[in-house]
């Protein structure tokens, strides 16, 4: 099942734009192994849209999913830079400093950065 987990992958936001995200935990049902994944779209009015679109998705595969908190993402892709910010009031602030982490590694020549404002 741990491969599972490594089909998965580690970011999916939208290509430019500010727009609501999640940092999520994926576990294997009835197991210790896990994986965070960073999730962001327009689309999402509030932050349990995007949760409750990928709940499901997680769920088919066979994995447990957990909302660690909210915030928001600032995608300029011509200039390759992502801020991370704000809260959600659903789920709380998710930790900015792992999900830019996470988002450095899938975006490869980008400037990430973030900060527990609220703007």
């Amino acid at each position: 099942m741990a491969d599972e987990l490594a089909k998965v992958s580690v970011v999916e936001i939208d290509p430019e734009g500010t727009f609501k995200y999640i940092l999520l935990r994926i576990k294997v049902k009835d197991g210790d192994a896990f994986k965070d994944i960073v999730r962001g779209t327009k689309s999402a009015e509030y932050h349990n849209h995007i949760f409750e679109k990928v709940s499901p998705a997680m769920e088919a595969l066979g994995l447990e999913c957990k909302c660690l908190g909210g915030g928001k993402i600032e995608h300029n892709s011509s200039e390759k830079k992502i801020r991370v910010f704000g809260e959600s009031t659903a789920f709380g602030k998710a930790d900015h400093a792992q999900s830019a982490e996470k988002l450095k590694s899938a975006f490869a020549g980008y400037e990430v950065t973030w900060s527990d404002e609220k703007k």
